[in-house]
């Protein structure tokens, strides 16, 4: 009886999470996994300490030629089905399998079925992954048979009471590997075994039928068994490098079988990639061979360094670099305030004695006693610095990078604190190395005003400070000041800085002083406000940049958006050496674009590099709200980003009927309103007020029913100035009251028609919407045009999430009670729409996903 493999298709099965369950078998796996080989890990340490460093060195190199190799191998393995892989993604391919494979039963084999987002996303077909990946399998375990064999049988003949477990293992290899020649042969020849499965799992004999028909490129597959084997050899040579670093005499013997019967183990062990087995049996052979039990204990723990873990950070490294611009993007602000703490706590805490003995042969006292104050000083600028990272000034980068600077130098002269200095070194480090990503720009005019105040204090301060401290009476400090003597005391007050020695005596005295600090920490702070402040240079609308607009509009327009790229809530930036322009509206540093340039087709690309030269001028980061697919290509050119935001709905208006069983609920829902006496009119630009009114008081009662706001810029709000001079179709109930509306807009894609605003009120019965669709329908077909625009259905239609944005936004749109209401207007739309096109965002930098969204919420209110 055939195997029913569609029950995993019943609504049983779809319900369970199975994706969510896998998740935390993983991490469950994972805890497992490190909780118990922390002892191993804790073992490595003493052994690493107490290794031949040079060795550790060579293995560590021979590391990097098996991670190399093992990359080399999936490139020829993809070769030998007639597919180009480069070097790179061979190398991440390998490292994130690797991974993985530890925490995966059969790891070595089911891991093979990952593949990386970055092949996902390429031009490589499923089924020629899948080949490729049998390929690599298949020959890394024919490579053990051959390594293996002259290895046992030498060992055999020289210990033939201690390898019989090796042997076993051997014929354990030879038969897993006949029986894959096996299975491809019968199915290559349709045989008696894949008619037996085709019969009993159709499902799965087809899956085995793909992927076994290929042409096998012979000379690549040669090469995939040649570089196997060199692996193998890369795996001998790791142990007994491990023998050399262990400082005693190696055995090239003893190197040979240890590395094929722990071969063995990882191939035939099931869970865990042979964990324990591996290190018990291969510590037991070496003891064998003459080695002593801690020697050889410390022999398989560098070996396992080198052959398992170092590999395996490898893969831990590859998938936080999948995240590295989002971690480069958040790290510089959470060091910049780690570093502000530091600072501050630094000079809270006394520093170490020795320390200072050293530091006072080269600094003075005077100065070691400043330098505490400005560290401190400078602490509390960095956390002020840290929230302005977040938000991309890019000023705040400059402040962070000179008080960084300031600070490493300040703490070395504090008190020799290096652990703070090497902080405050990493975090200049990581400023530089993301310069790139901080834009936003302060008020120019601001910051000059802020200099010259500051300026301006300092010399009102060293004038009345001097002057001040030279004539104060004797009994105020004690001190008969000198001209010298006051400057330098007005300049240290100002720069909050320590006066030893000066201690007022009476209240004037103190207020004096006090009078100083105030002014010099009010220049300072105002000096610091006029620099973090961020401005956006907002470019004026002009009457000429609009009718240029206008006219490219007549011109080059073919998007159902462009209606609203003219909008009176729009910024235009017209080009002044190409034809087009982009409309957009500013919000959080960001300049973001309704879809895309309305331009001649070979000129866009370059209007959208001129258009991300002016951003970088303005200081502003630019996106774009609701790309078509076809356009992404433009936006990969200038290495963007793109996350799939939803999916517009279009209706082929020559194949829509109202006919057939698929329709039989539309149609009884009509025909309901109809004998109800409900009436769908269209009535033609320019409207009188009567009618305005009418819609005026259906839209107000559509808007307190679902408790929203009017929104901009991808969609219109009810104007009456506007609707005026636009086509309505409304449904009246039968005393002639309005219950439903729709207005027709202008639309540039050739052969669409499309509309704007839908609205109803509280009583108005179902169907209504229905019928205002309807009648556009017949409408359109009348002006002999195509198709009919639905608008866009957000957060839907992502089937396959191809990263971890796109995951968030598919569970919440399943999952989020706040956005349950798109899937009933997919519902709705899914009776009309012929085809659904992808609409995306597009945006430069992953942490910028983490502000878009207040920011795309500012640029939709009116």
């Amino acid at each position: 009886m055939p195997i029913n493999w569609n029950i995993f298709k019943s609504p049983f099965f779809k319900k369970l999470h199975w994706k969510e369950m896998l998740a935390v078998l993983f991490i469950l796996l994972a805890i497992y996994f490190f909780r118990q080989e922390r002892h191993e890990l804790q073992s490595l340490i003493p052994a690493i300490s107490g290794a031949n460093q040079s060795w550790m060195l060579a293995g560590i190199a021979l590391t990097g030629i098996y991670i190399l190799l093992q990359a080399l191998m999936y490139v020829y393995s993809f070769r030998a089905v007639n597919v180009r892989l480069d070097i790179w993604r061979s190398l991440e391919l390998f490292l994130k399998r690797n991974l993985i494979s530890v925490f995966l039963p059969a790891g070595g084999v089911s891991s093979l079925a990952y593949l990386p987002q970055s092949l996902r996303k390429g031009d490589l077909h499923k089924q020629e992954v899948h080949q490729a990946s049998g390929i690599y399998g298949f020959v890394g375990i024919l490579s053990v048979f051959i390594a293996g064999i002259p290895v046992v049988l030498f060992a055999v003949l020289r210990h033939p009471s201690e390898h019989g477990q090796s042997v076993i293992g051997l014929v354990s290899i030879c038969l897993i590997l006949s029986a894959v020649v096996a299975l491809v042969w019968a199915i290559r020849t349709k045989s008696v075994l894949y008619l037996w499965l085709e019969k009993q799992v159709p499902a799965f004999a087809q899956y085995v039928n793909e992927i076994s028909s290929f042409n096998l490129q012979k000379g690549a597959f040669t090469g995939t068994v040649v570089i196997s084997v060199l692996i193998e050899l890369a795996g001998i040579g790791h142990l007994y490098i491990a023998m050399l670093a262990s400082g005693v005499t190696p055995s090239l013997e003893a190197a040979c079988v240890g590395y094929i019967v722990a071969t063995i183990f990882l191939i035939v062990s099931p869970f865990l990639r042979g964990l324990g087995a591996i290190e018990l049996s291969l510590a037991y052979l070496l003891s064998s061979y003459g080695f002593k039990d801690v020697q050889a204990l410390e022999i398989t723990l560098l070996y396992r360094l080198f052959e398992f873990w170092l590999p395996l950070l490898g893969g831990l490294v590859a998938f936080a670099l999948k995240g590295r611009n989002l971690i480069l993007r958040l790290v510089p602000p959470v060091l910049i305030f780690l570093l502000g703490m530091v600072n501050i706590f630094s000079v809270l805490t006394p520093p170490l004695a020795n320390r200072m003995h050293i530091l006072r042969a080269y600094i003075p006292g005077d100065s070691i006693h400043a330098s505490n104050l400005l560290v401190i000083f400078m602490g509390l600028v960095l956390l002020v610095t840290a929230t302005f990272l977040f938000r991309g000034l890019r000023s705040a980068w400059i402040v962070a990078l000179l008080v960084s600077i300031l600070s490493a130098i300040g703490h070395i002269s504090k008190a020799l604190d290096y652990e703070e200095a090497s902080l405050a070194v990493i975090t200049a480090v990581t400023l530089l190395a993301t310069s790139r990503h901080y834009r936003v720009k302060s008020n120019r005019q601001l910051v000059n005003i802020g200099v010259i105040t500051a300026l301006a204090t300092f010399f009102v301060v060293a004038v009345f400070g001097s002057i001040g401290f030279y004539f104060l009476n004797y009994r105020h400090f004690r001190i008969d000041f000198t001209w010298q003597q006051s400057l330098l005391y007005a300049f240290h007050a100002f720069f909050l800085l320590d006066n030893d020695g000066l201690r007022a005596y009476t209240r004037f005295g103190n207020e004096f002083l006090m009078g100083i600090h105030v002014l010099g920490v009010s220049a300072w702070a105002f000096l610091f406000y006029t620099i973090i402040r961020p401005y956006l240079k907002v470019a004026e609308r002009t009457n000429v940049s609009q009718e240029r607009a206008l006219f490219y509009l007549s011109q080059y327009g073919d998007s159902v958006m462009d209606y609203f790229k003219v909008g009176e809530d729009k910024l235009l930036f017209v080009s002044d050496t190409l034809e087009g322009f982009l409309a957009y509206r500013i919000a959080n540093g960001f300049a973001i674009v309704l879809e895309e340039p309305v331009c001649k087709e070979a000129n866009k690309l370059d209007l959208l590099r001129e258009f991300d030269t002016q951003c970088r001028k303005m200081g502003l980061r630019p996106a774009f709200y609701r790309v078509d697919e076809d356009s992404t290509y433009y936006f990969n050119q200038l290495k963007k980003k793109k996350l799939l935001i939803g999916q517009e709905a279009i209706l082929d208006l020559n194949t829509f009927t109202l006919t057939g069983k698929d329709k039989k609920s539309l149609r009884n829902g009509l025909n309901s309103l109809a004998a109800k006496g409900f009436v769908t009119t269209i009535h033609r630009a320019p409207q009188k007020s009567g009618l305005l009114q009418a819609l005026r008081q259906v839209s107000d009662e559509w808007l307190a029913q679902y408790d929203v706001k009017e929104l901009t810029f991808s969609q219109g709000l009810f104007d009456a100035a506007v609707l005026r001079q636009q086509d309505i179709i409304t449904v009246t109930d039968n005393e002639g009251q309005v219950v439903a509306f729709l207005n027709i807009i202008p639309d540039y894609a050739p052969g669409e028609c499309t509309y704007d605003l839908i609205r109803k009120t509280n009583d108005a019965p179902g169907g209504v919407m229905d019928a205002l669709l309807i009648a556009l329908i017949e409408d359109a077909r009348n002006k002999g045009l195509q198709f009919l625009n639905l608008g866009m259905v957000p957060m839907s239609g992502i089937e396959e999430p191809q990263n971890t944005a796109e995951k968030v936004v598919k569970f919440a749109y399943e999952n989020v009670r706040l956005f349950r209401h798109y899937q009933g207007l997919r519902d709705f739309k899914e009776k009309y729409a012929t085809r659904w096109l992808n609409k995306y965002l597009v945006y430069e930098h992953d942490f910028d996903l983490l502000q878009l969204p207040g920011a795309l919420s500012k640029v939709m209110q009116p």
